[in-house]
């Protein structure tokens, strides 16, 4: 029998990296085993492994200008193709758009496929709202590649065919 068991944890304690802790536990046959998902998993540092942090990028706390969206793809995509896994810090960050995170990740999802982005890209010092919203963005960037034609009919038929 499978039991799968969401704990969310809030940390008080100064030494924490992360305000915020999710883990899936599965408990399967006695075998305890945690998973923590990609938005809390604290970054190891080393020849492969870089962190990029958003505000260093943009030079200011706020995520909003779709510019600033794709100078942070920019910085993510030199590590990727240099082979680098990815931590992307939002430390101080505030005010993310979703503008500003489609901007980057409809960057991303069409230049690298979704596998190498899942297995090269995690997410620190983030918000669990705004953790939500790029997981938002994430689902309708793959949604759009998957099928952009549905898009544009969508588009069609809410503000008419000169809208394209």
């Amino acid at each position: 029998m499978l039991n799968n068991i969401v704990v969310r944890q809030c940390c008080i304690v100064c030494a924490c990296i992360e305000p915020h802790i999710e883990l899936e536990l599965n408990i399967e046959n006695g075998i305890t085993r945690f998973k923590m998902n990609r938005f809390i998993s604290l970054p190891t540092q080393n020849e492969s492994t870089v962190t990029i942090c958003v505000t260093d990028i943009l030079g200011d706390r706020f995520c909003v200008v779709c510019e600033d969206g794709k100078r942070v793809y920019e910085h993510v995509a030199t590590a990727l193709r240099a082979g680098k896994k990815v931590h992307l810090s939002f430390r101080g960050g505030e005010d993310i758009t979703s503008a500003f995170l489609a901007e980057a990740f409809s960057r991303l999802y069409t230049n690298f496929s979704e596998e190498y982005i899942e297995n090269s890209l995690t997410f620190t010092d983030i918000d669990p709202d705004d953790a939500a919203d790029i997981e938002c963005v994430i689902q309708d960037v793959k949604d759009y590649l998957n099928n952009p034609q549905q898009f544009k009919n969508a588009i069609i038929q809410a503000m008419g065919e000169d809208s394209i």
